[in-house]
């Protein structure tokens, strides 16, 4: 189960850092923001990969934190800027109407919940990593921990 996570987790990875460099998703440090964690977070993983240490598992876990924390910043970020354009466009739009065409504006309003799927697919990857339980520090490593 862990390889899937593992392998899903890479691949959203590249896919959503693909996606938001190609959208030139980087005009703003707002903006860059995901591009930078997605970066981070595939490095990490690469570390992850190499060595098992620790640290590095912890690093991830805050990483992807991160990313959830992101991903509902980029949600309402997303929101209020097409609730602006709307209401500059329109401005006797308010309640149902006004937030059904605020979701559905120029910029996409749910698409940092990319992110946010990231982030728990992630987390879900490290915690059930061995390094991360508390009990692992105390015990030795045997061959029937290591499975």
């Amino acid at each position: 189960m862990r390889r899937i996570l593992l392998a899903i987790l890479v691949l959203g990875l590249a896919g959503t850092g693909a996606e938001l460099l190609l959208l030139g998703h980087v005009e703003t440090l707002l903006q860059a923001i995901p591009v930078l964690l997605v970066g981070v977070g595939l490095g990490l993983v690469v570390c992850h990969l190499l060595t098992e240490r620790q640290g590095v598992v912890r690093a991830l876990q805050a990483t992807m934190t991160l990313f959830v924390l992101s991903g509902v910043t980029g949600i309402l970020l997303h929101y209020r800027s097409n609730e602006e354009f709307e209401l500059e466009m329109h401005p006797s739009l308010a309640g149902l109407d006004l937030f059904k065409e605020t979701m559905t504006g120029a910029i996409p309003t749910l698409a940092p919940g990319a992110m946010i799927q990231l982030g728990l697919i992630g987390l879900a990857y490290s915690f059930s990593h061995r390094s991360s339980r508390s009990d692992s520090a105390v015990k030795p490593m045997t061959k029937e921990t290591a499975s």
